[in-house]
């Protein structure tokens, strides 16, 4: 199947269904605001390697947290017994997407260049991108950042400072996102870490309506 060509002069996707039985939709085009927020509401988010073109994904079985479903294992409940635990909302964004990036280029590599780094900060700065801090003992403990439309979460990546530390940020993010009514945490793709704190895959039918479910309340 052909990957489709995006024109950077026009900001628009081909329909997700076209995507390619792995996920890639199209390639090219830009990271601008409106684009990101044009993608992100139709499924669609960016991911490619350093040095490439940019490469635009649409997988048709979507990887999700529901808020409500998080797991927490015997051994982090008794964690997060002994600690004091604090979460923190946007404390600063930058700050966190470049620890996620530092984290994954030691690790295993990232797909999180500068320009990505320009762009969700960009979004962040429109009100349409978040980070989420966790703090163990008045210490920065781990943390994630990613896009929020309507009741949707986006979640794009994570780190840790101290053991457990994205578990924590994650789960305390979570418990805050069933208070107010979000209808899921999108993980795109599957990792066995997330699988073990609830999540599952579902079909495209059932994605597109919690997109529609949680971006209704844009119009509400």
């Amino acid at each position: 199947m052909p990957v489709y060509r995006l024109n950077k002069n026009e900001i628009s996707f081909p329909d997700p269904v076209l995507a390619r039985p792995d996920g890639l939709l199209a390639a090219g085009g830009d990271l601008s605001t409106d684009r990101l927020l044009l993608a992100y509401t139709h499924g669609i988010f960016p991911w490619y390697n350093p040095g490439e073109e940019i490469l635009w994904w649409c997988p048709k079985e979507r990887f999700v947290i529901f808020p409500g479903e998080i797991h927490i294992s015997r051994s982090m409940k008794k964690y997060m017994k002994k600690h004091e635990l604090n979460l923190l909302l946007n404390r600063d964004f930058e700050d966190t997407m470049h620890r996620c990036r530092m984290k994954r280029e030691y690790e295993q590599g990232t797909w999180i260049t500068d320009e990505m780094e320009t762009a969700y900060s960009r979004l962040h700065q429109a009100g349409y991108a978040m980070s989420v801090e966790a703090y163990e003992d008045g210490a920065l403990a781990g943390g994630l950042y990613g896009v929020c439309i309507g009741r949707c979460f986006f979640g794009e990546s994570m780190f840790s400072e101290k053991e457990n530390g994205s578990k924590t940020a994650l789960i305390a993010f979570a418990s805050l996102l069933e208070q107010h009514n979000f209808v899921m945490i999108d993980c795109q793709f599957p990792t066995e870490h997330l699988q073990s704190m609830g999540g599952r895959t579902i079909l495209w039918e059932e994605y597109v309506r919690l997109l529609e479910q949680g971006e209704a309340s844009l119009h509400s």
